[in-house]
């Protein structure tokens, strides 16, 4: 699944063009290293997305097509 894709499906970001900029503006950090948006998400993948000041980073545990809104925090977990 397409990086962009899965931060709007897990609900990481609200909005799959803000995704989108998020990843051209270099605030999405795949196991440490920028990645576009066309990058391919696998199960074990560190994702850093910078927010203001504070960065959250998660690791991907599932990866699905669509989940409902109470099931999309089960796709990751918060590390830092």
């Amino acid at each position: 699944m397409r990086l962009d894709k899965y931060l709007k499906v897990s609900r990481l970001i609200k909005r799959r063009t803000v995704a989108q900029s998020a990843c051209e503006g270099s605030r999405v950090l795949v196991n440490g290293k920028v990645q576009k948006s066309s990058y391919g998400v696998k199960i074990g993948d560190e994702i850093t997305i910078e927010f203001g000041s504070k960065p959250l980073k998660v690791r991907v545990l599932a990866i699905v097509e669509t989940t409902k809104k109470q099931e999309a925090d089960g796709m990751y977990e918060v590390i830092e």
